[in-house]
């Protein structure tokens, strides 16, 4: 499973122009990319992907083509995590 950390960089006054672009890259993700939750973070400071069912590899890559990072609206940090113990609702995640 990965988590991509979304944080806003030096255009963050661009967003509201890329945010259409943006919410398209989001729904293309969920559709083929693996993303299984996408929020904001609760500082206002930007937004976190959750991934499973890709390779870090892929995942990176995609994250490359959102237009947030394509106009360094944000930048990314991407982190593994090997789940230990899931709730039985999430048991798809330590698949």
């Amino acid at each position: 499973m990965l988590i991509a950390y979304l944080t806003f960089g030096k255009n963050r006054e661009k967003a509201p122009q890329l945010m259409e672009a943006h919410k398209a890259w989001i729904a293309k993700g969920f559709a083929e990319n693996g993303f299984v939750m996408v929020g904001s973070l609760k500082d206002g400071g930007g937004g976190a992907v959750l991934a499973n069912d890709i390779t870090r590899e892929a995942f990176e890559a995609y994250l490359q083509e959102d237009p947030f990072v394509i106009e360094e609206i944000v930048e990314t940090e991407v982190r593994e995590i090997t789940p230990a113990r899931t709730d039985e609702r999430l048991a798809f995640l330590a698949a």
